[in-house]
This record gives C-alpha cells, structure tokens and sequence, in this order.
C-alpha cells in the first residue's frame, strides 16, 4: 500500500553508499521511519528532500516490516537556517525533541504545525530565538501529556497577582505565602506560561513579554522539559554553546 503525505524531516542516517534512513513527522501518521534508496545520489530526485529540516510531499510505501520512500518533492528546505549555525542548531533541536516526544504511528497533527511554524518564525527573524525556543519546548511536551498544572496555588487554589513559585520538578507554582520553595517568576511569565500550555497551536505566539520576562520564560522552560524528559541534545548543547 502507498501513501502520499506532507512531511518534516526530524533526522537523517545514510546506509550504505547511498541509500538514507529517514525519521519523518507527519500530521496523519506521526513518526515514520522509512527507507529512501539511493537519496544521496547527486543524481537523485529525493536528494533535496531527504535531507534534516526539509519540509516537503513523500509518496511511502507501506511493506509488512518496513516503509520505503518511493518519491519525494521539497516544499520548504529552510535554506536561511543553514546560513546560521546558531539558527541551525536549534532548528535541529526542535525536532530532537520532536523525535523524542511524538510516538511512531500516531498522528501528530499539532505538534507537526508547532515545529513548522516555529521553525518559521526562526529563520524570518520576526521573533527572537529565545522566545522560539521556550515556546517551542513548552508546546510540544503540553502536547505530550506533561503539562504543568497552572489552575492556581497548588496549597491554597488562588491565581495571586504578584510573583509566585514554580516547581521545575513538580510542575505547578505556590504563593509566595505558602511556600517558600521554587523558582520565582513574575505574573507576566506565568500568564505567559498559561498561554502557551493552553491555547490553540496558532495562538501560542501571539503575545510579548519584556526582554527580562522572555529570558526567565526561557529558562523556566529549557530547565522544566529536561525535568520531564531527563534528556540532553547534542544539538542543544551546541546552541547553548554559541
């Protein structure tokens, strides 16, 4: 059976001389790993598209134990990403993490517009990468079931107008009056930390915060998703380096 699907790239392996083993994020399937036969080829049709970050339409073959990619045709190669090493790294991280939290054979139609969007935005440079990074984080493992509990004051229930405390580790923010254990955070990061978790995946960008917010967001969110996975990416650290 063949399938015709739109697909984002998460990760490249070439085996062989020229065949290439493909980590692909669809909308209707979710990860799938399939064969592409002689994709590295100079000659090849599928060489633009089965490279890392590439966007683009697959035809798949569907065998008993494997899929094999029968075409391929490049949609979006994020080619001003690959002029920036900085800019690069961290769209390869976006979908590490991709790869990490989205299960094979599921669909995965949000996640797949988080990631496509964001990498978007990073390579237009209508938003900074750090603001990218955290929503991107925050998004995608909201998407995977470990969304932090924001309803309110985990000991008293009330939404406080001031600073309060996040738990990395648990996942939910305490009055300051209630507990004095956590990391502090300020109404505009928590109210950014709702936004993000709860809307609508074309409306989690749609908001701004202060250049001292949007670094504390950034934190709270690189520091809460390695809570969660307890992974590190080669690519992040590179990011993280630069």
């Amino acid at each position: 059976m063949s399938i015709v699907t739109d697909a984002l790239v998460l990760k490249v392996s070439d085996t062989g001389e020229s065949d290439r083993l493909l980590w692909l994020l669809t909308a209707d399937y979710g990860v799938i790993r399939a064969f592409a036969n002689r994709a590295s080829k100079s000659k090849s049709n599928m060489q633009a598209a089965s490279q890392s970050l590439c966007y683009g339409e697959f035809t798949i073959y569907s065998g008993k134990e494997s899929y094999t990619v029968n075409s391929a045709v490049a949609k979006e190669v994020f080619f001003g990403l690959r002029q920036d090493l900085k800019l690069l790294s961290l769209g390869q991280y976006f979908c590490s993490l991709a790869y990490e939290l989205i299960p094979e054979g599921e669909p995965a139609p949000e996640s797949l517009r988080v990631i496509l969007n964001s990498l978007s935005f990073l390579q237009s440079g209508r938003r900074s990468p750090a603001f990218l990074k955290a929503v991107t984080e925050l998004k995608l493992i909201s998407l995977a079931g470990y969304s932090p509990d924001l309803s309110g004051c985990s000991v008293c229930g009330a939404n406080p107008a001031g600073d309060v405390l996040f738990s990395v580790s648990q996942g939910r923010f305490t009055c300051r009056g209630c507990s004095k254990y956590g990391k502090l955070i300020t109404p505009g990061v928590l109210t950014a930390l709702k936004h993000i978790t709860l809307s609508p995946v074309d409306r989690i960008y749609s908001f701004t915060l202060s250049p001292d917010d949007e670094k504390l967001l950034e934190a709270v969110a690189d520091e809460y998703h390695l809570a969660r996975t307890g992974k590190t990416y080669k690519a992040l650290e590179f990011y993280k380096s630069m």
